[in-house]
């Protein structure tokens, strides 16, 4: 059975699910171009207003597909970059996608799976849940993003080490750390993703993507330039029809209702 990336909808929510049954959700350059494509849709449909990213059978994903990256070293270079940059351009989809995107994470999240989940803008993990940067175990170094990412959100060491050694760590020790929002009880990890989803879903799109941008370009920024990013993003959204909705419905005390 091929790899596939499996798209339904819950309410607002678009969930998509890595289903690989013979490789333990491993990923396929066709699930790149599918995910690519699911976002790029799901982006000029306003009824979409958050994304869950989570795996099947109870298992996130093992990352690289082995037997396939066996078979690519006897290629050129050039091909093996190309299969590289099939995930890369999926993970750069996902941290500049406007919306939120959830990682509900059962089992294990291992590689190129640890990597996906680390692009996202939350990670709702079962407590059972294990990471694992496991690239070294096989002689190689890592990829999507999974350097970038820990470097930002961790101590030097302790990337390093989670990136030489390869050791499993516990959801729990995720969530600790800060990696991991929630944690959620042996398969309620989808149901629990769907419902921060929901809350999410009643938040101002407009806005939701102002916080995404800034958030990622704060890290290369003096001070000074993100005071003015903000400024602008808070002129831009103070102008926009959601605000006049949510100040009035604050004043009324009634729900908002965002466009």
């Amino acid at each position: 059975m091929p790899a596939e990336l499996l798209s339904t909808s819950q309410g607002q929510t678009l969930i998509l699910t890595l289903r690989n049954p013979e490789a333990r959700n491993a990923f396929d350059p066709a699930i790149y171009a599918a995910g690519i494509e699911a976002l790029s849709v799901a982006e000029r449909t306003d009824d979409v207003r958050s994304v869950v990213i989570t795996g099947a059978d109870g298992i996130f994903s093992a990352g690289g597909n082995l037997q396939r990256l066996q078979a690519r070293r006897q290629e050129g270079a050039e091909a093996q970059a190309q299969g590289v940059e099939g995930l890369h351009s999926w993970i750069e989809t996902i941290r500049t996608y406007p919306k939120p995107v959830i990682a509900a994470v059962e089992g294990a999240a291992a590689g190129a799976g640890f990597s996906l989940a680390l692009a996202c803008d939350f990670i709702v993990a079962a407590r059972n849940a294990a990471f694992v940067m496991s690239y070294c175990r096989i002689g190689l170094s890592p990829d999507g993003g999974a350097s970038w990412s820990l470097a930002r959100a961790l101590p030097r060491q302790l990337a390093t080490e989670w990136l030489m050694c390869g050791d499993r760590v516990e959801a729990e020790r995720l969530h600790a750390l800060g990696l991991v929002n929630r944690l959620s009880e042996p398969g309620r990890a989808l149901a629990d993703a769907l419902a921060l989803a929901a809350t999410l879903n009643e938040r101002a799109p407009n806005a939701l993507a102002s916080i995404k941008e800034l958030l990622s370009e704060a890290p290369g920024q003096t001070l000074d330039a993100q005071l003015g990013a903000e400024r602008d993003h808070f002129v831009r959204n103070l102008q926009h029809a959601n605000a006049g909705e949510g100040i009035a419905a604050f004043l009324e005390k009634r729900a908002p209702r965002y466009q």
